[in-house]
């Protein structure tokens, strides 16, 4: 296997002798050579600290909470590595990942797990590389077995507060509010912490970090949440139609539990079952404790957002209602999407990730002035590995712009700015909860008795959208329950990232980043396996969707059955969305009722939809407004 070896640590006294016009000692050694500072270099930090000799300790920190309510409080074990230094004056941040996975589905593409291979009590497998990459750069590194797993007691309970705050715990350990013990039962302070912590991780660990984040903890001072949820209800949910069934949430949480401990926390999972709603999707209080976006506001950490705009896991919404949220309240913030799905930008964009990471936890946890709140805060990945930049997003001229449904009986509609008229026909079709997505977008130009579709002409200029769709509908059903969905998508020809294996596959070649050593017989080493995208040419492309249950048309938390005949206002989102369709390339709109790639919950009603011209539109967020879409063509 062939390796590359990058940014590994070099001798602290070797890097102690950079001059002042190159380099800059900061922190408690800044004052007195006999104590050790990081050392700053072209606007980050140096990796002047040893690995090899790296402290590393476990501690438990009892919590305020009972999972299993078994009488006893919950205990929360981490492991940490720190630099030796911090045992000379030196005072670091920390950099903390909490996740329920270390010892059972593992962390990173290669899936690696803690492991304490000499029995020591002593961590020597470090899944991830920010223990190899930041320790050596003056950063302690927290790995947190989430309250019911690893080594960690007590049970999960799928973000409920024990779940949601276990980070909060240990930061309070980490400032001294709360005592810790090693595992003879002595108290371990951590008197070598500068008071900052910031936490990231992909997926639930990244669902923790935001859960944390609105608990408002003091000395939390950024996060960088990856692919990550921010509304348990949305993940499993959609506008009242259930994506995830069949008790997701005991399911999962049984995942993450240790093995030997399944039977023990089978309670916890038969009341997620109970309480979960998969009856009827209805949004109800449930599900307040694991919607983040209700306490964005209590935010005060930075926060760094990484999502997949092709996510199927965690769907691209998550991301949009956090960061219109954080923009609301003038957080912090910074911005990261690509064209992958489920996938950690460590193997979508290596080593700018790297690089980007470095620089963001430098500026926020070693105070390091470079620049990097001065860059602009989103990148966004326009094509297989080509970005862009922009100073917000939805990108600055995004507007709401109105695109009508131009019925046409016996053929595919249009699509135009200008309003339909008044005698224009109304469509029906018939909901078959049977319809796969590929059928759907597939022979857009025949007509067919369960969709609609509307083209537009080809475009005679790109048609950049950036934000969220809304369709917006007139209606009448013929049953009291039906769903209703759409899906925008893009005809024409293109190189694109596909959505098998998330968009990426594993290659064979290895590169590295940052130090080795060796525990318990063990080469724990920072180097992985190259990821690369998975790319083709396609004659379409799904570039956004969404569905609403009609019962919650009105409300998510009520249902309120539908009145055969009656005329509805059908109102829905689709998944936000930064995407250029090409010139020459048509726009298409499907319209459809059950939608079971989307979403898991099929109506059983198999409705007649008729869709009425006068009111029926998609809303999309294209940049330029009206006018891009009249230089587009959609007049």
């Amino acid at each position: 296997m062939v390796r590359a070896r990058r940014l590994l640590a070099v001798p602290v006294a070797l890097a102690l002798t950079a001059t002042a016009a190159v380099a800059t000692s900061v922190g408690a050694g800044a004052a007195d050579d006999d104590e050790p500072g990081i050392v700053v270099e072209n606007g980050v930090t140096q990796p002047v600290f040893g690995y090899d000799d790296a402290i590393r300790e476990r501690v438990f920190i009892t919590s305020p909470y009972d999972s299993d309510a078994n009488g006893e409080l919950d205990v929360i074990a981490i492991d940490i590595m720190r630099p030796a230094a911090s045992e000379q004056g030196l005072d670091v941040p920390v950099i903390m990942d909490p996740s329920p996975y270390y010892s059972t589905l593992g962390r990173g593409n290669e899936s690696e797990l803690k492991a304490d291979l000499d029995g020591d009590g002593l961590l020597d497998r470090w899944p991830l590389f920010y223990d190899n990459y930041f320790v050596p750069r003056g950063y302690a590194v927290v790995l947190m077995d989430m309250i019911g797993t690893n080594n960690s007691t007590g049970c999960p309970t799928v973000h409920d507060d024990s779940d949601n705050l276990s980070p909060k715990v240990v930061i309070d350990w980490l400032n001294g509010r709360i005592p810790g013990v090693d595992a003879n039962g002595d108290e371990v302070v951590a008197d070598w912490h500068n008071g900052k912590t910031g936490l990231i991780g992909k997926s639930y660990d990244g669902t923790l970090a935001n859960g944390t984040a609105v608990s408002g903890v003091e000395g939390l001072t950024t996060i960088v949440p990856i692919s990550a949820i921010s509304s348990y209800y949305d993940y499993t949910r959609s506008n009242g139609v259930v994506q995830r069934g069949n008790n997701y949430l005991a399911s999962l949480a049984n995942t993450v539990t240790n093995p030997d401990r399944r039977d023990h926390c089978r309670p916890v999972r038969d009341f997620l079952s109970a309480n979960d709603g998969d009856e009827t999707g209805d949004y109800t209080p449930f599900w307040h404790v694991r919607d983040y976006n209700r306490d964005v506001d209590k935010v005060k950490a930075s926060v760094f957002v990484v999502h997949g705009l092709n996510d199927e896991n965690v769907r691209p919404d998550h991301f949009s209602k956090w960061w219109y949220g954080l923009a609301e309240n003038d957080v912090p913030r910074k911005l990261w999407l690509t064209q992958t799905g489920h996938i950690d930008p460590f193997d979508f964009r290596r080593e700018a990730w790297v690089d980007e990471i470095h620089k963001w936890f430098d500026f926020w946890l070693h105070d390091v002035d470079n620049g990097i709140m001065d860059e602009p805060i989103v990148d966004i990945e326009r094509a297989p590995d080509v970005w862009e930049t922009a100073n917000d997003w939805p990108i600055p001229g995004s507007r709401p712009t109105r695109v009508w449904l131009e019925p046409n009986p016996g053929a595919a509609g249009g699509l135009s700015v200008i309003p339909n008229r008044p005698l224009d026909p109304t469509l029906s079709f018939t909901d078959d909860p049977n319809q796969r997505e590929t059928a759907m977008v597939s022979n857009e130009e025949t007509v067919t008795p369960n969709r609609l579709v509307y083209l537009s002409d080809p475009l005679t200029a790109p048609l950049h959208i950036s934000g969220t769709p809304t369709v917006k509908l007139q209606a009448r059903v013929d049953a009291v329950d039906t769903n209703f969905g759409a899906i925008l998508v893009d005809y024409g020809p293109a190189e694109r990232v596909q959505r098998a294996g998330d968009g990426v596959v594993t290659g064979t070649v290895e590169d590295c980043w940052g130090a080795t050593a060796t525990w318990g017989g063990y080469a724990e080493d920072a180097c992985y396996k190259e990821v690369l995208k998975r790319v083709a040419l396609t004659q379409r492309e799904v570039v956004t969707k969404g569905i609403v249950d009609g019962v919650n048309l009105y409300d998510y938390s009520t249902p309120t059955p539908l009145v055969p005949g009656a005329t509805y206002d059908v109102e829905f989102p689709l998944l936000p969305e930064d995407y250029v369709f090409p010139e020459g390339h048509r726009i298409g709109v499907i319209i459809v009722g059950s939608y079971r790639d989307y979403g898991s919950q099929a109506d059983p009603n198999r409705a007649t939809i008729s869709v009425l011209p006068q009111r029926s539109v998609v809303e999309l967020p294209i940049v330029g407004g009206r006018a891009a879409a009249g230089r587009a063509g959609l007049e």
